[in-house]
């Protein structure tokens, strides 16, 4: 049975992943800071961990190293700056980058793009010995065009250079490392907007969809070949012929989209 962890799936698009990667076969380790309450298989084993602290992920990834099964898969789905989006009665993300929050900074780039960059580290010791192995950041659009917030923008366009960059120096040894972009997806904060009116879910994605691109891609060539880049995981899945779990396939998005 291959053996993956999943961060940041207490909610969202990892707790999607999370259940997608069980689905399938894995054996998942799931982290978060509200893991132990999060809605997920029994068969997810739930690591409580704030990736912010370099001690607890090193405990996460010692747990899983304990387990004696190495580690075939990563998913870097811990993200952080959606909160304390209003302050003082005022709507603070698409302010200009001289009126942002410094917390802000802190959030995404070292809660999320920080974050990620350890928890390869580590996966990669762990999957050096294997020659195998795919780690996967979530990426978006916001690497290639502005999409409101500079914070937001930089965070991304880190994580495309990241994964580029890794993927170079592990090439030798058979790890793979993909930047995967999602779609819209029905998360609990995208569900409770669109019940506003704030977006129109037409052509969105559930939260398991990117988990099933993920395990299709980890069992294909195509990870290979394409290390170091920045895929969208709906093209992905028209091209292994992964479905969403109500048997369709979103449109995969262009950056005239985002």
């Amino acid at each position: 049975m291959p053996t993956a962890m999943v961060t940041g799936a207490s909610r969202g698009i990892g707790r999607g992943v999370a259940i997608a990667l069980a689905d399938a076969g894995y054996r998942v380790f799931a982290t978060g800071r509200s893991i132990a309450g999060a809605d997920l298989p029994a068969s997810v084993e739930r690591l409580v961990c704030d990736h912010t602290d370099d001690a607890q992920t090193d405990r996460a990834f010692a747990a899983v190293a304990a387990a004696g099964g190495g580690l075939d898969l990563l998913v870097n789905a811990a993200w952080g700056g959606y909160e304390r989006m209003v302050e003082d009665g005022r709507f603070t993300w698409p302010a200009p980058f001289w009126e942002q929050p410094l917390h802000r900074w802190s959030a995404m780039i070292d809660g999320g793009l920080r974050a990620a960059f350890v928890a390869s580290a580590h996966a990669a010791r762990m999957m050096l010995p294997a020659g195998r192995g795919l780690i996967v950041s979530l990426g978006f659009w916001a690497a290639k065009k502005p999409l409101g917030n500079v914070i937001y923008g930089i965070a991304h366009a880190g994580t495309d250079k990241m994964t580029a960059d890794m993927a170079h120096e592990l090439a030798a040894h058979g790890v793979s490392v993909i930047s995967l972009y999602p779609g819209l997806v029905r998360t609990e904060a995208v569900m409770a907007a669109a019940a506003g009116g704030a977006f129109d879910l037409a052509n969105s994605e559930s939260p398991q969809f990117i988990g099933r691109v993920i395990a299709a891609l980890a069992a294909s060539p195509m990870a290979a070949g394409c290390s170091g880049q920045a895929l969208v995981a709906a093209a992905v899945a028209k091209e292994l012929g992964v479905t969403d779990i109500d048997g369709g396939q979103p449109r995969p998005l262009t950056i005239d989209d985002a």
